[in-house]
């Protein structure tokens, strides 16, 4: 095995780690608020991560830009219509094909150029941006989920 891939699989654990653990006992009354009628909730942040490992990462691992599961709505990122439960599946679904996909690369796969948001890339990069991006929104579910803390300890309705 490449130690390349060996460090994306590593890095992808910790960037998991830090989401489980920002998630951990998350309740959904939370998902709704936002600290600021103009910032994202943590909705908008959970149908983005999901969006993310459903259908970005696959594009990635597959080459294919078009790429999209079956059924998956183009609407899918903010969506208010998609149930929480859902969405935790979708979120526990996306996360083992990202983890998979890991696990399937092989040390020439790295090379391939794929398509990014800034242009072809190669897969090794673009992957390292990809995940990067977990730890970045799970830093804004952590603030959210902080300042949640701090208003349910001045006020214990706060949210009920």
């Amino acid at each position: 095995m490449s130690e390349r891939i060996e460090a994306l699989k590593s890095f992808a654990n910790a960037a998991f780690a830090r989401y489980d653990a920002s998630m951990k006992d998350l309740k959904e009354a939370e998902v709704e608020w936002r600290p600021d009628e103009e910032a994202n909730n943590i909705r908008w942040i959970l149908t983005h991560l999901s969006n993310q490992w459903n259908v970005g990462f696959q594009r990635t691992f597959r080459g294919d830009n078009g790429f999209k599961p079956t059924g998956w709505p183009d609407d899918y990122v903010g969506s208010k219509v998609i149930t929480y439960a859902k969405l935790m599946d979708d979120l526990t679904r996306g996360k083992a094909g990202l983890l998979e996909g890991l696990k399937n690369l092989k040390p020439e796969d790295l090379a391939v150029e794929v398509q990014s948001p800034s242009g072809l890339v190669k897969r090794y990069d673009r992957l390292i941006r990809q995940i990067s991006e977990i730890i970045h929104h799970e830093g804004q579910i952590a603030y959210i989920r902080g300042v949640i803390a701090r208003k349910t300890k001045k006020d214990s309705r706060f949210l009920s």
